[in-house]
């Protein structure tokens, strides 16, 4: 189409001033060459030459508004079939409805729908059906009325100012939803890469708002604003007058964009998946020791001494981008060159940094796990036979069976 456009453009000079019988013959040679009706190649040359917009001749509507309205109640009485199962159904229940008061429709109306096509049928359905597919799949379309209030973010962070915080949940339930299990609270600042986690048991909004006061309660800065997705165990009314209430900015991502909260997912592997792995943890013995790993020995071993490499920018050379990062830091060396601590804060984080042994802490990190599989062992009575690292996907009927 495009060359075939170019060719065209090229004739409009000689056309426009070529007398009738030449302008015949260039019409006869471009058709020949190109395969286009003769009339439709003339609109193509005015609108060419003088600008002139095509006007499309609308057809008066046959099905109006209400037989739209009927064929849509009658689709939905008889659970949303095609237009070729609802086309026998219009035709021997029409009328039997109409007689029982479940339809209100006057007579010209039926004589249009009796005749209907079942192509014509999926056309007038097919914004309707639409919309169907989509509550099915995604819920309701309008949405949660507190999501309209948050604002979306993207990844446009000032990496400036300490205090932002993404979070996230992530799930330990194994291969199988069904039931209560345990979910990390996970939660990042953006500047200083300071992580903090929470294990909380099951999905109730009071628990995950718990675990982030929690979590608030032990970081060594100041909260400006808190972004999540937009799961529904953030996307409440408690935790957005929680964030109103202490003056903390609230954002959520677009829906199904994880690129929106990349700070957050990319901790949610080296911080969580890595040391608890894929298996499905869901008792109160396994909740305790997680929760003794976050708060004591694991964020303290991540935040002092694992440092976050941080992207200054990406060069493009040719085809190829070349990122260019700057000298990697821990994430309490990054909050105390921050100069955003008050000094007390500063001085406890010195004073914990100086306390600490990181192999005496990597020794405990690894016995808290090994006592984790070993309750997950007690718990399958029998040895663990999965790799904890590998995501576990149910493979036979049987699998559900023994859930």
């Amino acid at each position: 189409m495009k060359a075939k456009r170019q060719y065209l453009e090229t004739l409009v000079g000689r056309y426009l001033k070529s007398p009738r019988r030449g302008k015949g013959a260039l019409l006869d040679e471009y058709c020949r060459n190109t395969g286009q009706n003769r009339k439709y190649v003339i609109r193509k040359i005015a609108g060419l030459a003088f600008g002139l917009p095509r006007i499309r001749k609308k057809r008066k509507a046959f099905y109006g508004s209400e037989v739209r309205g009927v064929l849509e109640m009658l689709w939905r009485i008889f659970d949303y079939p095609c237009g070729q199962r609802l086309k026998p159904l219009i035709t021997t229940e029409l009328g039997r409805l109409r007689t029982m008061g479940e339809l209100r429709v006057t007579e010209r109306a039926i004589r249009k729908l009796l005749r209907i096509s079942p192509a014509t049928i999926d056309r007038l359905l097919s914004s309707k059906k639409q919309t169907w597919k989509l509550q099915k799949r995604y819920g309701r379309l309008a949405g949660n009325l507190i999501a309209k209030r948050i604002p979306l973010r993207m990844t446009d962070w000032d990496t400036s100012q300490v205090g932002y915080v993404e979070m996230d949940l992530v799930c330990h339930c194994g291969a199988s939803l069904a039931g209560d299990y345990i979910s990390t609270l996970s939660t990042l600042e953006i500047a200083s890469g300071w992580w903090e986690g929470e294990a909380v048991l099951g999905r109730a909004q009071p628990r995950v708002f718990q675990g982030l006061r929690d979590i608030r309660s032990r970081s060594p800065f100041l909260w400006r604003g808190i972004d999540s997705d937009n799961d529904n165990m953030f996307i409440n009314h408690q935790l957005y007058r929680y964030a109103w209430k202490e003056l903390l900015e609230f954002t959520r991502s677009r829906a199904y964009r994880k690129n929106d909260n990349a700070y957050i997912e990319q901790k949610n592997f080296t911080h969580v998946r890595k040391p608890l792995g894929y298996l499905r943890y869901d008792t109160l013995e396994e909740l305790a020791v997680i929760q003794d790993l976050y708060r004591n020995e694991l964020r303290l071993y991540k935040n002092f001494f694992q440092p976050v490499m941080k992207l200054k920018r990406k060069d493009r050379i040719g085809g190829q981008v070349k990122r260019v990062y700057d000298v990697p830091k821990t994430p309490c060396q990054r909050l105390l060159e921050s100069k955003q601590l008050s000094p007390e804060q500063a001085r406890d984080l010195r004073r914990v940094y100086e306390s600490l042994n990181p192999a005496e802490l990597k020794r405990r990190i690894d016995q808290k796990l090994a006592k984790l599989y070993s309750l997950y062992e007690k718990k399958k009575k029998r040895p663990v036979i999965v790799n904890p690292y590998k995501k576990l996907e149910p493979s036979m009927v049987t699998f559900f069976v023994s859930q």
